[in-house]
């Protein structure tokens, strides 16, 4: 949580309680369905789905207040009323301050993938994740996952898979490729197109709850 009180930043979303669970009411004034952009970093994926789906709406998650600043200045120059900021931990904000059954897409692109064996336990996508996430997701919400490291990729779908196999509600969807049949409309994140320009294959999931 932040360390200390602050005046929040246009567009950014802060809690009255950081020790009660929000619904989307509480963000938005607006019943929309809820997506999460965890750790949305200069906001560029955030922005162009909140112009591109007006009847939904959108809260980044990110630590970094230069950022959140940042993201707030574009989303107030734009005018979107569908897009806000949290600065909060990821897992804190699951786990405690969003409403069980809230979220109807929870997006994780490009994470830290903590290459090295004695950081792994840092990885975001464990089990314990897991279960906050099924909690967190409405009926039928969905997962998606990008990453450019191969391992981290492999680690997920091992993850998932134990987490399946120990009776965990998510089955793996399709994910058209862009151009083919039901593309997905989904920006690319400034990761994203840092790790393509450097030749790197950038590797996706999607699961539903």
């Amino acid at each position: 949580m932040p360390a200390c009180a602050r005046t929040p930043e246009p567009c950014e979303f802060m809690p009255d309680d950081f020790f009660r669970r929000h619904s989307p009411d509480d963000i938005f004034p607006h019943n929309h369905p809820l997506e999460i952009d965890l750790g949305c970093g200069d906001g560029t994926f955030l922005i162009e789905m909140a112009q591109h789906y007006p009847e939904r709406n959108f809260l980044g998650v990110e630590r970094l207040l230069g950022r959140v600043r940042g993201v707030c200045k574009r989303i107030q120059a734009l005018g979107l009323t569908n897009a806000k900021v949290l600065r909060l931990e990821s897992q804190y904000t699951l786990e405690w301050l969003l409403a069980k059954h809230s979220v109807s897409r929870l997006h994780l692109l490009c994470p830290d993938p903590w290459p090295k064996a004695r950081h792994h336990k840092r990885r975001l996508v464990q089990q314990e994740f897991l279960t906050i996430l099924e909690n967190v997701l409405t009926p039928d919400g969905e997962f998606l996952f990008k990453t450019d490291h191969p391992e981290y990729f492999e680690w997920v779908c091992e993850e998932m898979d134990t987490f399946a196999q120990s009776g965990g509600k998510f089955s793996q969807l399709p994910w058209p490729a862009d151009g083919e049949q039901d593309a997905l409309f989904y920006p690319k994140t400034d990761f994203q197109r840092h790790w393509e320009s450097q030749g790197k294959t950038i590797h996706r999931l999607r699961y539903q709850r």
